[in-house]
């Protein structure tokens, strides 16, 4: 039986939303009928029933979940709306979810920690830890202890909220994944990004303060020949398990 899976994207740039669409469905090994798109910038946050579903992705965002509330557009505050209220009924049930880099802000912030601008990270592909957690973790196996991943981000993790568990760190943000008791989890790096995907987001977003714009060359040297097999598999992985273990559910 196909697995039922729903990825969930706030993208208005189309060739980055499409890409992100791409990569999910090539990393997790999923089909086009098997992965429903929600694209917020087209249509309301949705009244998704868990039961009919396997597992959820929240992909990255433009928005940062620790700007100023008087600063977020009407969107932005519908989207994080939306959040709240899955993340109520997803953590009740300790439904499967996996949050991409905005998902690990909104999640932290909605369980009472603090993300804020302190470990902001440029584009790069940082080596990150597994923590001895992460190396017992279903999610992560078959990844390397070391490995590398692309990031970019403006905010992160400084005060984890109570009840989450660590299980990736890295050097310049400490706090690069986490799980919400058995099957919630969220990760500040990309595992959906590979080189091509990453030159994209270097180029689209060359005004966007994630790098500075006279070092785009440093930029773009830096995230060449990065071998992110690991990070692509926490993908594989999650669409993998959700559907093995859909009879238990």
């Amino acid at each position: 039986m196909p697995g039922r899976f729903v990825m969930i994207s706030s993208r208005e740039q189309e060739v980055l939303a499409h890409n992100e669409r791409q990569a999910l469905l090539g990393f997790t090994g999923l089909t086009e009928h098997e992965l429903r798109w929600v694209r917020l910038e087209h249509e309301p946050f949705p009244a998704l029933k868990l039961d009919e579903w396997d597992g959820i992705i929240l992909c990255g965002s433009r928005f940062d979940s620790s700007a100023p509330e008087e600063s977020k557009s009407d969107w932005q505050l519908e989207v994080e709306a939306g959040l709240r209220e899955l993340y109520g009924r997803v953590l009740e049930a300790d439904f499967p979810f996996l949050g991409l880099c905005y998902g690990m802000g909104t999640l932290n912030t909605y369980l009472g920690g603090v993300v804020d601008s302190t470990y902001a990270e440029e584009i790069s592909a940082p080596e990150l830890t597994l923590t001895d957690e992460g190396q017992r973790d279903p999610l992560l196996t078959g990844v390397a202890p070391r490995f590398r991943a692309y990031v970019g981000h403006h905010e992160a993790i400084t005060e984890l909220a109570p009840g989450l568990v660590t299980l990736v760190s890295g050097k310049q943000a400490p706090i690069q994944m986490i799980r919400a008791g058995k099957n919630v989890y969220a990760t500040q790096f990309h595992p959906e990004l590979d080189q091509a995907a990453i030159e994209l987001r270097i180029d689209i977003f060359s005004d966007a303060g994630y790098y500075p714009l006279e070092e785009r060359a440093r930029i773009e040297a830096g995230v060449r020949g990065v071998n992110t097999r690991s990070a692509h598999r926490v993908l594989r992985n999650f669409a993998q398990l959700h559907q093995e273990s859909r009879h238990l559910r």
